[in-house]
C-alpha cells in the first residue's frame, strides 16, 4: 500500500487550497473542495474494506454509489490543509445509494465532510451526466463576484454577458456562461438540488450574496474558471460607475468564437 500523503491527488488538493486561501477566496473555514478519484488509483492508498466509520450523508445519489471522493472537512481552514491533511481532509467511498459516506482515511478529529457535501455530490452527478470526465467541484467566496451580486441584475444571461465583455478571455474560458441562483439557505439539500439543476448547462454557478460553485475535469481547470470569472467581476466593479466609452461587442465575441473554436451558449449573444 502506498503512503497517502504522497498521493498526487492529495498533494494537488492541498496546493490548490493554499492558493485559494492566498487569493482571499476562503476566509476562516469557508469554502470546500471535492475530487472524484479513480477507484483503482484510490485503492493504491486505502483499503476499501478498512472502514474507519460510516457517516450519514442525508441524501441519495445512486449514480455515485461506490465512488471515491477526497473532500475537505466541515469547519476546516484551507490555510491548514497542507500542514495537516489527515485532520482537514477525508477520503470517503459512497455506499447504500449515496446515503452513507464510508470514511477510509482522514478527519482524524472525528469530523465530517463539508456541510455542503450534498451540494457537491449533486453537482458531481449533474456534471458527470454532461461530461464523464468531470472530476472536481469547488466552492469559494471570491470578493468581486460576491460584490457584483449586490449591484447587478441576477439574470444569468445578463450576468454572463457582462462578464464576457470585461476581458477577452472570458468567453474562451467559460463559453457555457455563468448561472446565477438568488440567495438561498446554504448547507441544505434544497440549495444542493438547485445548484445541480443549474450545473446541467454551465460549469459555474454563482450563489448571490454568498459565493460561487465551479466544476471541471481537474483542480487547475476549475480554479482557472473561477479565477477568470473573478477577474472579470473585478474589472466590472472598477468601471461600473464610470462612463463607458468602449466595450467588447457581440461581433467581436463572435470573432473569438470562430478564431478559437469555442461556441458561446446558444442565444446568449445577440
Amino acid at each position: 500500500m502506498k503512503h497517502i500523503l504522497d498521493a498526487p491527488f492529495l498533494v494537488e488538493l492541498a496546493r490548490t487550497a493554499a492558493h485559494m486561501y492566498a487569493h482571499g477566496w476562503d476566509e476562516r473555514n469557508s469554502g470546500n473542495i471535492s475530487v472524484l478519484l479513480d477507484g483503482a488509483e484510490a485503492e493504491q492508498y486505502v483499503d476499501p474494506d478498512a472502514v474507519l466509520r460510516d457517516i450519514p450523508t442525508g441524501f441519495e445519489a445512486p449514480a455515485l454509489d461506490g465512488k471515491y471522493f477526497l473532500v475537505t472537512g466541515a469547519g476546516k481552514y484551507f490555510k491548514n490543509v497542507g500542514d495537516d491533511p489527515a485532520l482537514n481532509l477525508g477520503l470517503v467511498r459512497l455506499a447504500e445509494g449515496g446515503r452513507t459516506a464510508r470514511l477510509l482515511w482522514g478527519l482524524t478529529d472525528g469530523g465530517s465532510p463539508t456541510s455542503e457535501f450534498p451540494a457537491h455530490m449533486m453537482s458531481h452527478g449533474a456534471r458527470l451526466a454532461q461530461d464523464p470526465d468531470s472530476r472536481v467541484v469547488m466552492h469559494c467566496h471570491p470578493s468581486n463576484l460576491l460584490a457584483m451580486t449586490y449591484v447587478h441584475d441576477l439574470d444569468s444571461r445578463a450576468f454572463t454577458r457582462t462578464l464576457w465583455r470585461m476581458c477577452t478571455e472570458g468567453i474562451l474560458v467559460f463559453p457555457d456562461g455563468v448561472n446565477v441562483l438568488p440567495w438561498m439557505l446554504c448547507g441544505t439539500n434544497e440549495i444542493g438540488a438547485a445548484t445541480a439543476e443549474r450545473m446541467a448547462d454551465a460549469r459555474l454557478v454563482v450563489w448571490a450574496q454568498h459565493g460561487i460553485y465551479g466544476a471541471g475535469r481537474s483542480l487547475d481547470e476549475t480554479f482557472g474558471l473561477i479565477e477568470t470569472a473573478e477577474k472579470a467581476a473585478e474589472i466590472y466593479l472598477k468601471i461600473a460607475h464610470l462612463p463607458r466609452l468602449n466595450t467588447i461587442t457581440d461581433g467581436q465575441l463572435r470573432q473569438l468564437e470562430q478564431r478559437y473554436g469555442v461556441r458561446a451558449r446558444p442565444g446568449w449573444l445577440d
